[in-house]
């Protein structure tokens, strides 16, 4: 069922846009030419619960879709960085908070047939505000703090555009036992 790949040529390769071209042999022998394939880093992304019992959400602008998107925090797992120290340091610097425990819940790929990378995302509990905000030069996050319930019901209204956040919730709500699978 694998392609071989026959010849990759970078048509762009920049920091934050990667673009390749690859000429590729099906397994009956057709050929596909020219398959555009976007690379991106991994990335990571937590559904994050405070010492107290809070989902940690965080509010930004998403200027590609044009819109201020409620999510879950995350980001960009650094070249040879472990998938749990970049959420680790991605929650200290979005949200200020540090978190006793981290649990892998979901392995997806955004869309494996334009894009190459993988979604880790974690159950991380018992967090605590242990510093200010430690944004990168282009952020500006809003962290809101709610209830599980309140969050339930922000999925049901269609609230959270971010589709890997979404999926990461419901893994998260299967996992809580507050929603039944």
């Amino acid at each position: 069922m694998k392609w071989k790949t026959l010849s990759s040529e970078y048509i762009v390769k920049k920091p934050w846009a990667t673009l390749r071209v690859d000429n590729c042999q099906l397994p009956d022998g057709r050929i596909a030419n020219e398959y555009y394939v976007l690379e991106y880093p991994n990335w990571a992304n937590a559904v994050a619960i405070t010492d107290d019992g809070q989902m940690i959400m965080v509010r930004q602008y998403r200027h590609s879709g044009g819109i201020t998107s409620l999510e879950i925090p995350g980001g960009v797992i650094e070249e040879n960085e472990n998938p749990v120290k970049a959420i680790e340091r991605e929650l200290l610097e979005e949200t200020g908070y540090a978190f006793d425990k981290f649990e892998l819940i979901s392995t997806v790929y955004p869309n494996p047939a334009t894009s190459n990378n993988v979604c880790f995302c974690y159950l991380a509990t018992g967090g605590k505000k242990v510093q200010q905000q430690s944004l990168d030069e282009h952020e500006d996050i809003l962290v809101e703090l709610f209830s599980i319930q309140e969050v339930k019901q922000m999925l049901l209204k269609n609230e959270i555009p971010q589709s890997l956040h979404s999926t990461g919730l419901f893994y998260a709500l299967l996992k809580l036992g507050e929603i039944k699978g």
